[in-house]
């Protein structure tokens, strides 16, 4: 059994996990209005991403005898200055992201639930990544610029990604 203090911590972290579907979907959406089909995809696989995750802390949460309390989720932001603004949001955030799994693992070691700290290592590992692919794709679109034909071909790359659910 999952103690009160953890269960509503990771009630919260579902949430924030929602919520970063919506701020992902969000950044589809605006890609997609600037006709920027690769980068649209790229936060449209982030959506799918942030969806597992937080599905994923829902069925533990199950799993481990907590209640699960859906609270509302936040409005994302709907308008971003460039692309480039867009993945420097995507970094803040999952910066964000990464402080709150810390957290958890934080409190899952305090409250000595082992169970749990083996559980979110494997978040604090995939924040790793996402923080690591979103500083290269800041960096790239900094290296960019203005320059159109650059922002074409990052775009072009971006359309290969594809949301593959890691295996449990």
């Amino acid at each position: 059994m999952i103690s009160k203090k953890l269960q509503d911590a990771i009630n919260s972290q579902i949430n924030k996990e929602f919520y970063s579907a919506y701020f992902y979907l969000a950044m589809s959406a605006y890609c997609k209005t600037k006709d920027l089909d690769g980068f649209a995809n790229f936060f449209y696989v982030q959506y799918q991403e942030e969806t597992f995750h937080a599905m994923k802390f829902y069925n533990y949460l199950l799993d481990r005898g907590g209640d699960v309390v859906l609270t509302k989720i936040d409005t994302p932001p709907a308008d971003f200055k460039s692309p480039l603004d867009v993945f420097e949001k995507t970094l803040e955030h999952e910066q964000i992201v990464t402080k709150s799994i810390n957290d958890l693992l934080d409190l899952s070691i305090k409250e000595n639930d082992h169970a749990s700290a083996s559980f979110l290592k494997w978040y604090v590992d995939e924040q790793v990544e996402e923080e690591a692919t979103v500083s290269r794709l800041v960096n790239k679109m900094k290296l960019v610029g203005d320059n159109v034909g650059g922002l074409f071909i990052v775009d072009s790359e971006l359309k290969a990604r594809v949301f593959t659910p890691p295996v449990a």
